[in-house]
């Protein structure tokens, strides 16, 4: 009689390039015949995916291992934390292990070591495209690893690395495993996905007859092609962005980017070291429309950074206001550890801080709900993340998962997960949408 499988408990925290991470570790176990469980309390081993850019987010992370520590006492960390051990080994001496990010081998190691295999891999059944943890109907797909800028408040590429662009002809292969596994809609991510490929020189690789480029205007039309929902996030605004805008017109890939502008001033903009001349971003966004009037923008900015004055704060709102962005997040500015920002000085009081994201997000909630009411009458496809009884909810093509609006849809008829429906909008507020399916 076969021992019973061993259990692991897994926590994943952070961004969605994490999440992928995480997927891959999983797909790795279930094939070799460990069970997954969602309570500490039991399993032979838990493993805690860190997050460990922000201060706030080392706190949780931090907080997670504490009470896996408290509930179950075997655990094994992993993730961009893990890339600075010693705070965790302070605070946690029994940890079984560190490792850092994409560390997958050696998370699979101390999983092995903490509670050994009890089923013969080659007869454990995997599904073809690995095991996911979001919902069957979407998938993220990480395009590659690390990143080459320098921004002064980051510290991704000491946490992970330079930019690694995996070949076009890879990637491709597992977008066609999520499409036949019944995904509908493909999230394209990485640290700077407009810089894909840069790395390999643009390098060719094979997929089905022919080569493809690894680069992101290539990448786009293939995925375009696959008859899915294809979603762009962590795309930089660089020129060459431009040749992916008519993908978007001809309704191959969604009208959709999600850009970290992260602010609009010249001055604040220098001291971030962002790259991709974002001054110049206006003009570029104008085009963009013009090519694709369909198009939504969606980005995140940081207010309150070290010298940034109230000059650079009105430039940022008007910007905002001219730029009329669909989907905006704002955060108040965190030192990070390690990070050159630190070094500027002249930091921003936290007071100040409060009272800028307030105006910042006052701006932000005019532009929104003006754009919000201008879809009211419309008929937009909508994906259905949620069924219910009499309302599911959903997002159209201009709202990513987890981060953006929702769309509730009303029917006479039962809505299920993945379908993709037409509906009319009747109300709007703030950032969702409201219509029957028709």
């Amino acid at each position: 009689m076969n021992a019973p499988a061993p259990k692991v408990s897994f926590v994943s925290l952070g961004c969605p390039k994490a999440l992928v991470d995480s997927e891959r570790i999983i797909t790795q176990l279930r094939a070799q015949g460990y069970e997954l469980t969602k309570k500490h309390d039991g399993a032979d081993v838990v493993i805690v995916n860190t997050c460990g850019f922000l201060d706030s987010a080392k706190a949780e992370s931090l907080d997670a291992i504490g009470q896996a520590m408290a509930e179950n006492g075997r655990v094994i960390v992993t993730g961009c934390m893990g890339a600075e051990p010693e705070q965790i080994r302070d605070r946690f001496p029994n940890i079984l292990a560190i490792t850092g990010p994409q560390a997958y081998e050696s998370v699979v190691s101390a999983v092995h070591e903490a509670a050994p295999p009890s089923h013969d891999p080659f007869l454990d059944l995997v599904p073809d495209h690995g095991v996911k943890l979001t919902p069957r109907h979407y998938a993220y797909l990480k395009i590659s690893e690390g990143c080459s800028n320098r921004c002064s408040f980051c510290i991704i590429p000491k946490l992970r690395g330079d930019l690694v662009s995996r070949p076009a002809g890879e990637v491709l292969r597992e977008a066609e495993k999520l499409v036949k596994a019944g995904v509908k809609e493909i999230l394209v991510i990485s640290q700077d996905t407009s810089a894909y490929g840069v790395d390999l020189k643009y390098q060719p690789s094979l997929w089905q007859d022919r080569e493809v480029r690894t680069r992101f205007f290539d990448l786009a039309r293939e995925l375009g092609n696959m008859g899915v929902w294809v979603r762009m996030h962590y795309v930089y605004p660089y020129p060459h962005v431009d040749e992916v805008i008519p993908l978007m017109a001809e309704g191959k890939i969604l009208p959709y980017l999600d850009i970290p502008f992260q602010h609009a001033s010249p001055n604040v903009l220098k001291a971030m070291r962002r790259p991709a001349h974002q001054e110049k971003t206006l003009e570029r966004v104008r085009r963009w429309r013009e090519m694709c009037p369909d198009l939504a923008i969606r980005s995140t900015f940081i207010v309150g950074f070290p010298g940034e004055t109230e000059d650079d704060v009105d430039f940022l709102l008007d910007w905002l206001k001219e730029a009329k962005l669909d989907r905006v997040g704002c955060f108040r500015y965190e030192p990070v550890k390690g990070a050159p920002a630190n070094e500027i000085g002249n930091p921003v009081p936290p007071e100040a801080k409060d009272e800028r994201w307030h105006r910042f997000m006052k701006t932000q909630r005019e532009v929104s709900a003006k754009l919000q009411k201008a879809k009211v009458g419309k008929r937009l496809p909508v994906i259905i993340d949620e069924a219910g009884p009499s309302v599911a909810k959903g997002r159209s093509k201009y709202d990513a998962p987890e981060i953006d609006g929702t769309v509730y849809v009303a029917s006479r008829r039962p809505l299920r997960a993945g379908d993709i429906v037409t509906v009319k909008i009747e109300r709007a507020d703030e950032y969702d949408l409201h219509g029957m399916a028709v």
